[in-house]
């Protein structure tokens, strides 16, 4: 079904811009492309979208305008000159940022007659338009049930509230889950490897099934406060922490790697004492 958002302009053609111009273009809608610097869209360009030669003139000729930059500085020094250009229009900000960032953005955008929408992709660029890809928006819902339908096609829309910093922050907090589980599995293959072990036997083997039958109970037990539940046995749970820091010092692994260790050891300790 058609919506009244068929021509979307997208500023930002880094490896994630790109792939949300191609999954748009994919899904039949005209798309217009900018990227401070050129030669990034060849591929697109033979797929049928059109090249704007400033942020002004891709706002212009766009129905909805679905900015994806480096960071939060570079979205606002590209919007500045094209602020008045935006008025009355509707701008996706899928732009990795900070919760106070999103915020201010949202402010200083719907003060200037901008319906705003914050974004948070939930995606790496190769399953941008796939069933396994999300994205997570914030601010006015009436915004997010306009414009849902067409962003649909880059991945599952999830609106996770009214305040413009949510999408932000569980963006963030997402990302600091992935990276926690990063931490713990470049630790362990370290510890193989030191230890002159089968480091592929034992991702593919032992890490990978592990990990992936663990990872339901840890996320389901994650708790934003300093308590450990009894049935975890923190007192048990704080020898085995010792016991990993211990194996990893005599292997010589570089001590960095362990603090996710010695932060969960730190939590395990003072449940213990608090019992």
């Amino acid at each position: 079904m058609k919506t009244q958002y068929e021509r979307i302009s997208i500023l930002g053609l880094g490896a994630m811009g790109r792939a949300l111009a191609s999954a748009l273009l994919d899904s039949g809608r005209e798309v217009t492309v900018w990227n401070r610097t050129p030669g990034k869209a060849g591929e697109l360009v033979t797929r049928g979208a059109r090249v704007a030669s400033s942020p002004e003139e891709a706002i212009h000729v766009g129905d909805l305008t679905v900015v994806c930059l480096l960071d939060d500085a570079s979205v606002r020094a590209t919007l500045a000159p094209a602020v008045r250009e935006l008025g009355g229009g509707t701008l996706v900000n899928l732009t990795s940022g900070s919760v106070r960032q999103a915020r201010e953005l949202a402010r200083w955008l719907t003060g200037h007659g901008v319906h705003f929408l914050a974004g948070g992709i939930m995606a790496v660029p190769a399953t941008v338009g796939t069933q396994g890809a999300f994205v997570l928006y914030s601010s006015a819902r009436d915004v997010f049930d306009r414009v849902a339908p067409v962003l649909g096609s880059i991945g599952r829309s999830h609106w996770v509230g009214e305040d413009p910093g949510f999408a932000a922050l569980y963006d963030m907090a997402a990302l600091s889950g992935m990276y926690g589980l990063g931490a713990g599995a470049d630790h362990a293959v370290a510890l193989v490897h030191a230890e002159g072990g089968d480091v592929e036997t034992f991702r593919q083997e032992v890490l990978q099934p592990w990990m992936e039958q663990m990872l339901p109970i840890t996320v389901a037990g994650a708790d934003a406060s300093e308590t450990v539940p009894d049935e975890y046995n923190p007192a048990m749970q704080a020898t085995g922490l010792e016991n990993i820091l211990s194996a990893s010092g005599e292997a010589g692994v570089p001590a960095h790697l362990a603090g996710h260790l010695r932060a969960s050891l730190w939590r395990m300790r003072r449940a213990v004492d608090a019992s």
